[in-house]
């Protein structure tokens, strides 16, 4: 039978025959993951399971990337439940210190995750790797206590829509903007428990960095998967990460698909997604004027140097107003080297930005950015719901690092060509 992409991901990874959408197949998974907040629950479950040991240490992977250095002394606590787990797993893939990085942008950047991977991670975003051609998705951490010990684990077959992308991008408008779009669209439960299969002439443009934003977004569409093709592309970016025996993979012709969504990116402007939902999404002249107290640029969402890039062309010899606070945070180690290699750290910082450490901080309201009461803030994470990034009385505007660059320096939600 012809198969989509998430046909044929599973397939690969199970001695089942797939027949059908919704079918319950096992697994046998290539990487699983956990971070600061997820994984001492998974790994109190580990040890209620009466587990010993994690099926491969060399396919484990523990991130400590949301409070470390830890804020205070409850995540403090969380990470050493993490570190001495790791130290007693002779776990490979440990990261916390001068090597951590946002799990979904250092996990691609390392190769430990790529082309026609199954990976499991005790993260929503997760669905990230989806822009490498990787059947990746979020589970609570019962479930990824049951996957380290076993190295397998079940699935329902998920339908797929298909997303054919067709046109050409004009300046200033992202794979973000693209996913944005997708989402204003279907809805934040548009895509629920299904895979999204994103194809056509805009797609193959896209850079696989931009395709790994559109991909951490498929579970703000309620997405269990984001899903790309593996093309030379792709192949060329796991290679430089130091994968090898990467093939290409598209799916069959004539594959089923449960719907099919076209989306023509000629003429669009950027996109915003006003709060408190990924999917209240407006074009950025809609929104322009909306004053802001806070930008933020980071996260595994655009977090990567191609952002970090744009942003930098945008705050290029001008200033952040001085009404606004502009946290500017590389997604990881080899990110923030690059960008400081590259001059794009003097950039920001003459521009009067706050250049941080990597980690996913103001994203989940963390730490390095907290909104009060009444604040409002632009970034370029994936949510915006109530009180994601602080008090429960701020909002958030989603919208791609150039538009985030220009708010941050016009004061107000801006167009970056109208600075």
């Amino acid at each position: 039978m012809p198969r989509t992409l998430a046909h044929k991901i599973l397939q690969a990874a199970t001695n089942e025959e797939i027949r059908e959408d919704g079918q319950i197949v096992r697994c046998r998974v290539s990487m699983v993951l956990a971070n600061d907040i997820t994984a001492p629950l998974a790994i109190k479950s580990f040890r209620a399971m009466g587990a010993a040991s994690v099926f491969d240490r060399d396919r484990v992977a523990l991130v400590c990337d949301h409070f470390t250095p830890n804020k205070d002394i409850d995540s403090a606590e969380q990470v050493k439940v993490v570190r001495d787990f790791a130290e007693r797993q002779r776990i490979t893939h440990y990261y916390e210190g001068g090597n951590v990085g946002v799990e979904h942008a250092l996990l691609p950047e390392l190769g430990i995750v790529g082309p026609g991977d199954v990976v499991v991670g005790a993260d929503s975003h997760t669905c990230t790797y989806g822009g490498l051609g990787a059947f990746a998705t979020g589970m609570g951490s019962t479930d990824i206590a049951a996957a380290m010990a076993l190295g397998e684990t079940w699935f329902k077959v998920p339908p797929t829509i298909r997303v054919n992308v067709d046109g050409e991008m004009g300046n200033y408008v992202q794979g973000k903007d693209i996913m944005l779009r997708l989402i204003g669209e279907i809805g934040v439960a548009g895509a629920l428990y299904r895979a999204l299969e994103f194809g056509g002439p805009a797609i193959d443009a896209l850079s696989v960095e931009g395709r790994m934003t559109i991909a951490n977004m498929a579970i703000e569409a309620g997405g269990k998967v984001g899903l790309f093709p593996v093309d030379a592309k792709t192949i060329a970016y796991a290679e430089a990460a130091g994968r090898s025996g990467c093939e290409e993979m598209v799916p069959d012709p004539g594959a089923h698909y449960e719907r099919v969504v076209d989306i023509d990116v000629t003429g669009m402007e950027p996109q915003v997604a006003c709060p408190h939902l990924p999917d209240n999404v407006k074009p950025v002249s809609v929104v322009t004027g909306v004053k802001v107290h806070q930008a933020v640029i980071g996260s595994c969402t655009n977090g990567r140097i191609e952002d970090m890039r744009e942003a930098a062309a945008v705050l290029k010899g001008r200033k952040v107003a001085r009404s606004v606070r502009c946290i500017v945070l590389p997604a990881t180690p080899g990110i923030w080297r690059q960008a400081l290699k590259e001059g794009l750290i003097a950039i920001f910082m003459d521009a009067g930005c706050v250049v941080g450490p990597p980690t996913c901080g103001p994203c989940l309201g963390g730490h390095m950015g907290i909104l009060a009461g009444g604040e409002r803030a632009i970034a370029t994470t994936n949510r915006n719901f109530r009180g994601r990034m602080g008090s429960l009385e701020s909002e958030v505007y989603l919208a791609n690092p150039a538009v985030a660059a220009a708010s941050a320096v016009a004061g107000e939600i801006l167009h970056p060509a109208k600075l």
